[in-house]
């Protein structure tokens, strides 16, 4: 006797993805207010769930152990309704991405090198997940290829106000029903 499937989640989410400093974040909550839904930050989903900031994780477990805490979590993630602003590293981990992609659509907030440069200060203290002493430029070329493959959509957001990129997103996204 065959099983039915378990049903699979709506696809309901908003979830952001991009280098640090794309500025999921800051656009992840005014998106979830202007669309009506809840917002979660995964970064910060980490840092309450292990009692310590990313740079503290990093520091004291070194890059792959993080990744691995990293992906832990969203893997683990089971809302709706909710705009989710990715850690910038996120997209390496093939099974927090693939519980991303049920669950909602993935908009790569895409900036540019140099705007990222301009936006970024201490990468250390932000908690950026890299190699040490690998540079934002080494980085921005290892993870663009990942973020574009996971992407539904895009945003190229250099020169875009907050405005901009809010009305964008609508477009992409429209607020689901409840």
């Amino acid at each position: 006797m065959k099983t039915a499937p378990s049903p699979q989640p709506a696809k309901t989410n908003l979830i952001l993805t991009g280098m640090p400093g794309a500025g999921k974040s800051t656009l992840g909550v005014l998106a979830a207010k202007i669309l009506g839904m809840d917002f979660l930050d995964t970064d910060l989903v980490i840092q309450s769930h292990e009692k310590k900031r990313l740079s503290e994780i990093i520091e004291e477990n070194g890059l792959n152990a993080f990744k691995e805490i990293e992906a832990r979590h969203v893997a683990a993630l089971k809302v709706s309704h909710t705009v989710i602003a990715t850690g910038g590293s996120v997209i390496y981990s093939e099974k927090a991405m693939e519980n991303l992609a049920s669950q909602g659509l993935i908009l790569h907030l895409a900036l540019s090198l140099p705007e990222l440069e301009k936006r970024l200060g201490n990468l250390d203290e932000r908690g950026v997940a890299r190699m040490p002493g690998q540079s934002l430029e080494a980085l921005f070329n290892e993870r663009i290829p990942l973020y574009k493959k996971w992407a539904d959509a895009e945003i190229a957001c250099d020169g875009l106000s907050m405005d901009d990129l809010l009305c964008r997103i609508r477009q992409i996204f429209p607020p689901p029903t409840p």
